[in-house]
């Protein structure tokens, strides 16, 4: 269970209408639209609903699909992996630990060290720049 739970009224005025529709309704953003795709600024991506310091700058890479990618998270116990059978795929959600936002998803095909890729939406994160 989350640590942080608030209504939908709550988040809703806490929130962008994107943002609510992609960290509360496990929505996504369209790929090379969102704030972040292509940033290469130094800092720390936090979460947008709790500000948990998720991802590190140093820690993303272009991956050319058009949403912010990156090798591993900051602490891997500030995010969740859940199996996701939408849209007729397997695919594994990535989740906030403190809050149960819908962050993106992860996949076996990134970079080392880590092999990964988790692949955010923009609308999930704010950077907090060094």
């Amino acid at each position: 269970m989350p640590n942080i739970e608030k209504t939908d009224a709550e988040w809703q005025a806490q929130l962008s209408p994107t943002e609510f529709r992609v960290t509360r309704q496990k929505g996504t953003e369209a790929a090379f639209t969102g704030a972040y795709w292509d940033c290469d600024e130094a800092g720390t991506y936090r979460c947008i609903c709790c500000a948990a310091p998720l991802f590190s700058a140093e820690a993303k890479f272009d991956a050319g699909c058009g949403w912010p990618s990156f090798h591993s998270p900051n602490d891997e116990k500030l995010i969740d992996e859940h199996v996701d059978h939408g849209f007729g795929m397997i695919r594994t959600e990535v989740t906030c630990h403190n809050c149960g936002a819908h962050l993106g998803h992860v996949f076996p095909d990134g970079p080392a060290p880590t092999g990964l890729r988790y692949c955010i939406n923009s609308a999930s994160l704010k950077l907090t720049k060094e």
